[in-house]
């Protein structure tokens, strides 16, 4: 399954609400260049560009779907078709922003000394993960998964190992002048029911799931899912669920 910008920005609010936060913590002032790695359609990339006026702002990402969105919200702004994992650079960024993107990929312990090292001095790295795998929403997806007709296809998909902060801290330490790191839970309330929490998934956690099914596999794994998130998601007495998000922070400081 393809990336959707159309469907990832439906919840495109609750989604920046984050990135809002991590870019007002970004302590750098003196900013020329600054680059948007897993930019998606665009809305991290905006709140990038609003901060810092007058650098030059670009913005990486491996979906066309989403570079075309993206290119349509902010004409004036550079992206670039690209993997975060195999991107390289021949200059400097004073900022590098990694919004809920590098949780797709592997091996942080050089992933993310790498990309402290393509700061200037006093640049900044600023990283924002969903820190969830063991909400509701997670330990239901691999369940439905691994009890169901399909799960020699995707019993055993797994995300990406996802560290704590002390990980973080011990990693980054060392290539570091100065290291922020936090954690925050949001609590979403979406309109719709139990309906709106599995439309939410389904164009990030979901997806390794739900890619490798035909189409009918995919209709029952999603009414299974259904199921079991109407129960640990009840509504509230307005129709509306509240989902609770965790989200890691890292800010670091070259």
């Amino acid at each position: 399954m393809n990336w959707s910008a159309h469907k990832y920005s439906v919840f495109e609010r609750e989604r920046t609400r984050p990135v809002r936060d991590l870019v007002a913590a970004i302590p750098t002032q003196d900013v020329r260049n600054a680059i948007d790695l897993g930019c998606g359609p665009g809305n991290s990339t905006e709140v990038l560009a609003a901060r810092f006026a007058q650098a030059r702002v670009s913005g990486l990402d491996s979906s066309e779907d989403m570079l075309a969105a993206a290119r349509k919200r902010l004409p004036h702004v550079p992206f670039e078709l690209g993997d975060i994992e195999t991107w390289q650079t021949a200059g400097l960024f004073d900022v590098i922003l990694a919004n809920a993107s590098l949780q797709w990929l592997p091996d942080h312990a050089t992933l993310y000394p790498r990309l402290v090292h393509q700061l200037t001095p006093g640049g900044s790295l600023a990283v924002q993960t969903p820190d969830n795998l063991e909400e509701p929403a997670h330990v239901l997806a691999r369940e439905v998964a691994a009890d169901g007709p399909w799960s020699a296809k995707i019993g055993a998909i797994r995300h990406p190992t996802r560290h704590d902060p002390a990980f973080y801290v011990q990693l980054l330490k060392p290539h570091c002048e100065a290291l922020d790191v936090w954690r925050t839970t949001y609590f979403h309330p979406l309109s719709g029911g139990a309906p709106a929490v599995v439309e939410w998934f389904k164009t990030s956690a979901l997806r390794p799931y739900l890619a490798p099914l035909n189409e009918e596999e995919r209709a029952e794994y999603l009414q299974r899912y259904l199921a079991a998130i109407s129960q640990a998601y009840p509504a509230l007495a307005d129709g509306t669920v509240l989902l609770p998000f965790p989200r890691l922070f890292i800010v670091a400081v070259r």
